[in-house]
């Protein structure tokens, strides 16, 4: 399969199975303390899932919301993670490319949101072997694909 230019108006359900059963580390970049944001809802949902979840949002650096803490940048983590959502609108997406691919080792997977999406930003980030899934919600493809939880 080829993981380079993906076609990103559709995605097997395997090939997002596979990445939501593949990942244990995800950083939520542009998460929110505010229980009513949907950022708040699917980073606890993943870490009930199983998953390991950072906070990313600079104005809440150092704050722990519902166990998870905030970090003001992806380069702040304490650990290599393996995906990163974002919850950024999409004109923010190429410099966050960047900032993923400063990162040593690399994120293998750079989730965005629904209605975020930016192709070029895409096709940077697979060019230097970051996969990418765009305008999805994993909150809603992991009961759809019904996946078990993970760890």
């Amino acid at each position: 399969m080829d993981h380079d230019h993906r076609d990103h108006d559709h995605y097997d359900d395997a090939f997002v199975a596979d990445w939501l059963q593949r990942v244990r580390t995800i950083a939520v970049v542009g998460a929110s303390p505010n229980p009513a944001r949907p950022s708040h809802g699917v980073a606890r949902y993943l870490a009930r899932h199983g998953y390991e979840v950072f906070l990313v949002n600079p104005g809440q650096a150092g704050r722990e919301v519902d166990g998870l803490r905030f970090y003001a940048t992806l380069a702040d983590l304490p650990k290599p993670i393996d995906m990163v959502d974002v919850f950024r609108a999409p004109e923010h997406l190429a410099a966050l490319v960047e900032e993923v691919l400063a990162l040593t080792p690399h994120p293998r997977l750079i989730w965005t949101q629904l209605g975020v999406r930016d192709d070029q930003a895409a096709a940077i980030a697979e060019a230097a072997g970051v996969a990418v899934i765009m305008d999805r919600c994993p909150a809603i493809e992991i009961p759809r694909l019904n996946l078990a939880r993970v760890g």
